[in-house]
C-alpha cells in the first residue's frame, strides 16, 4: 500500500469522524439544548454544506483540522489544557474574534460558545507549549498559523473538539463535586435531564440544581446519599468507561 493512499485513508477516516460527531451532537442538541444554549439554529443536515469551513480539533493528537465541505484544507499543531484545566470537549461554534486581544494570547483570538467558561482558539507568546497539555483549556496556535486560520473561518464556524473514545467525557471519568465546570458535569446533566431528574440549563457547571436533581436520583437507585458524581454513579447514569 503506498504512502499517498494511506495519507488518502487517514483523511478519509477523519472526515468520517469528524460528520458522526458533528450529526450526533447536533441531533442530540436539537432536542435537549437548543432552548438553554440558544446557539444551535441550523439543522443537523446544514453541516453537509460543501462551501462550509468545519474545524476538527483531536486532543489524542494534539491538531486541529481545517475542512471546507468534505476537503481538508489544512491542518495545525496546537496546545491544549492542562490535566487539572481540561479542553472542553465537545460541539461549539466560533464566537467572537478579535486581533491582539490580550497579553499571552498572541496576535489573534476566537472565543467559544463554551457555556461553563472563556475559551478559545488562539496564538501565544510561548510557541514551545505546541504539541502539549500546557493551556488553561483554551487551544494555543503558532501566532503565524492563527492568522492564517483567522483570515479563512467566520463567525459561527462549527468546532468540534473530540477527545478520544469516551465521547464528551474525553479520556477518562473523573470524580465531580459541586462547584465544577466540565464536559463532564455537561455530560451528567444531559444524563439527568433525559431521565427526568433535572430541568436546569445544561451549562456545564455543577450548581445547586444538579446537586438536588442527584440526590433524588441516588436515592431512587439505591446509591450512597452524597454530592459526589463517582463511578457508581456514572454506571447508573449508563455513563461507562471503556477498559
Amino acid at each position: 500500500m503506498t504512502a499517498r493512499r494511506i495519507s488518502k485513508e487517514v483523511l478519509t477516516l477523519l472526515y468520517i469522524i469528524f460528520f458522526f460527531l458533528l450529526y450526533i451532537a447536533m441531533e442530540d442538541y436539537a432536542s435537549t439544548v437548543q432552548s438553554d444554549l440558544n446557539v444551535y439554529s441550523i439543522r443537523a443536515n446544514d453541516a453537509f454544506d460543501e462551501e462550509e469551513y468545519n474545524i476538527f480539533i483531536d486532543l489524542t493528537e494534539s491538531t486541529l483540522y481545517l475542512f471546507k465541505g468534505g476537503q481538508l484544507v489544512k491542518k495545525y499543531p496546537i496546545a491544549q489544557g492542562k490535566p487539572a484545566t481540561p479542553s472542553p470537549i465537545g460541539v461549539w461554534e466560533i464566537v467572537s474574534k478579535a486581533r491582539n486581544w490580550g497579553s499571552g494570547f498572541g496576535s489573534r483570538w476566537m472565543g467559544l460558545n463554551v457555556p461553563w467558561g472563556k475559551y478559545g482558539i488562539h496564538g501565544t507568546n510561548r510557541p514551545g507549549s505546541i504539541g502539549y497539555r500546557a493551556s488553561a483549556g483554551c487551544f494555543r496556535m503558532r501566532n503565524n498559523d492563527v492568522e492564517e486560520l483567522y483570515s479563512m473561518v467566520p463567525y459561527r464556524t462549527k468546532v468540534v473538539v473530540y477527545g478520544g473514545p469516551f465521547g464528551n467525557l474525553g479520556s477518562q471519568l473523573i470524580k465531580l463535586s459541586p462547584g465544577d465546570r466540565n464536559s463532564h458535569v455537561l455530560e451528567v446533566q444531559k444524563r439527568l435531564k433525559k431521565k427526568g431528574y433535572y430541568q436546569g440549563s445544561l451549562d456545564g457547571i455543577y450548581g445547586e440544581g444538579m446537586k438536588s436533581a442527584l440526590i433524588k436520583f441516588k436515592r431512587d437507585h439505591n446509591l450512597p446519599i452524597n454530592h459526589y458524581v463517582d463511578w457508581a454513579t456514572y454506571k447508573a447514569l449508563d455513563i461507562i468507561a471503556f477498559e
